[in-house]
């Protein structure tokens, strides 16, 4: 029987009548794989490439992996804060000095002469032209990934992957020829 007491807690009246016993049986077989199946084994078995594969299947990478994403996902991600910095820049100063004038959309105007190259964006930043300064930033995000690509080419040809060298090399000349192709 169970009595409930003041604190909201079951208490047991009666005490059961019953035991346990455990019994261990002798194994049937004793040329059984189970006694090789409690020997320890390793748990970490390495491959070919140089990749490591533990027991559930799952593929860890080495260390010079490890740093080389490292380093690549650190270059996209502050590469981008500093071209958004730049870019950001340019365009308060561009509003400070021009925020007040009217916008004239009734003709199209082309780019000027000096932000059509980047030595002209350089030296628009250096005379001091806060469209330039936008445009380096822009300038800065397309060079981003390009850095990118290009470290990734190195690490491969270091480690000589020579398959990764090849698809590495068709999207840097992709990437420069889309740059490239845009200025003449």
């Amino acid at each position: 029987m169970y009595k409930f007491n003041s604190s909201f807690r079951w208490a047991l009246l009666a005490q059961p009548d019953t035991e346990v016993a455990t019994l261990t049986l002798p194994p049937k077989d004793p040329d059984s794989n189970i006694e090789q199946l409690k020997q320890p084994t390793s748990t970490v078995a390495q491959l070919p490439d140089n990749c490591e594969i533990d027991v559930n299947k799952n593929v860890t990478k080495t260390s010079n992996e490890q740093q080389l994403e490292y380093l690549l996902s650190n270059l996209m991600k502050y590469g981008v804060l500093i071209a958004s910095a730049v870019v950001l820049l340019g365009g308060i100063l561009y509003l400070i000095h021009h925020g007040t004038e009217p916008a004239e959309y009734h003709f199209f105007r082309a780019e000027p002469l000096e932000f059509r190259s980047p030595v002209g964006v350089v030296k628009a930043v250096l005379s001091g032209s806060n469209r330039g300064i936008i445009q380096l930033g822009l300038l800065l995000l397309i060079a981003t990934p390009i850095v990118r690509v290009f470290i990734s080419l190195l690490a491969f040809l270091l480690q000589r992957e020579f398959i990764y060298v090849i698809v590495t090399l068709l999207v840097m000349a992709s990437l420069i020829y889309s740059l490239v192709g845009a200025y003449y």
